[in-house]
């Protein structure tokens, strides 16, 4: 076994208390979900349209901030909050990769991902398709906005809602572009604002609209935007929150199965109180050992682990834990390609769920 290093906590430091695991919101954003997808129905028409524009500021009812739309998101997403997450060889990813470019974003292309790999986690696919589309989204984001682009799509919505008010024109527009419905959006509501206010709206104001369209002073657009909001699986206010929420899960998840380990540890807000500016989001009080390597730090990543978000993380964060904290550990719970967990020797595991081969120097002092 690998020796204890000089990264060890110095002795007789006693553990800060720990507070208790903040309440899950799992159960909360069921409830959500069970009743936001009937509110959409009832919104709609028999087409899923919208039922037509009304007075300004009564079209629709106002959304909670906090949990806008997180249990229907979690619905449209399929997101599972203890998910079974899986390695990929760097092979089996790229040709998960390869079909999602050459589908459309939508959820019929989700269930075809299923079917062609059916003996892949759903939630890993699920994890990787949102990825992927997000990295073609920012392939293509400069040419949606340039000036010429913003005053077609403005113009195309306000000629497809004179024609027919009730029929989905945002949404449609996104798609025959190839663009985030909830992206295309937030560029006609700018638009639109721009034209009202004559100025430029601020970010604030805008992104207060989309996650709440009862604030739009047009009663057609504002059911436009909502539409688009709630049928965009990998961006908008619906999808933010969500994703906060299972990032936030994972969170406690780990924090449950570290008090079940008896392993005395500091979390992120913890360290925060203290300072520090990057942590990573448990540090452990006494060092343990996984698979033969020391362990100081655990990090909880709700996602598929590829290699530029890997990349990214790594020059981001992990180094910057690593060199003030020591070596550490990462869980990217709905998997990651294998041959990315390369550092070990330098000191960063990479794992698809919590270790059960925990040695502690308690255990290990026993041994002896």
């Amino acid at each position: 076994m690998a020796a204890w290093p000089r990264f060890a906590p110095p002795p007789g430091r006693a553990a800060p208390p720990l507070s208790p695991p903040r309440p899950g919101r799992g159960a909360e954003l069921r409830e959500v979900g069970r009743l936001l997808p009937a509110a959409c129905d009832r919104r709609a028409g028999s087409k899923g349209r919208p039922e037509g524009p009304r007075s300004p500021g009564s079209c629709l009812p106002p959304l909670p901030a906090c949990l806008l739309g997180a249990g229907a998101a979690q619905a449209q997403l399929g997101h599972f909050l203890a998910p079974r997450g899986m390695k990929l060889t760097k092979a089996q990813y790229d040709e998960i990769a390869q079909f999602l470019g050459h589908v459309q974003p939508t959820r019929q292309s989700l269930r075809k991902l299923k079917e062609k790999f059916p003996s892949q986690s759903q939630s890993t696919l699920l994890s990787i398709f949102s990825q992927e589309y997000q990295k073609q989204i920012k392939r293509t984001h400069a040419k949606h906005h340039t000036a010429e682009a913003v005053e077609s799509y403005y113009q195309r919505y306000l000629h497809g809602v004179m024609k027919n008010a009730t029929a989905p024109v945002l949404l449609e527009l996104a798609n025959e572009m190839d663009f985030a419905p909830s992206l295309m959006a937030r560029i006609v509501l700018e638009r639109f604002l721009q034209e009202q206010e004559q100025a430029i709206p601020s970010k604030t104001l805008i992104n207060s609209m989309l996650r709440d369209p009862s604030q739009i002073p047009d009663g057609v657009l504002a059911n436009q935007i909502y539409q688009c909001t709630v049928n965009d699986c990998c961006y908008g206010p619906l999808v933010d929150c969500i994703k906060h929420a299972i990032g936030h899960e994972h969170e406690v998840l780990l924090r449950e199965m570290l008090l079940e380990k008896n392993l005395s540890f500091i979390a992120e807000d913890q360290l925060r109180a203290k300072g520090y500016d990057k942590t990573p989001d448990f540090i452990l009080e006494v060092p343990v050992a996984v698979e033969g390597h020391i362990i100081h730090w655990i990090e909880s990543k709700a996602s598929f682990g590829d290699e530029s978000s890997h990349q990214a993380y790594l020059q981001d964060q992990f180094w910057s834990y690593w060199n003030r904290f020591g070596p550490g550990l990462v869980i990217y719970w709905y998997g990651f390609i294998e041959e990315l967990d390369c550092h070990r020797e330098r000191g960063i595991l990479l794992k698809d769920c919590f270790p059960t081969d925990i040695v502690t120097l308690r255990h290990s002092m026993a041994q002896r």
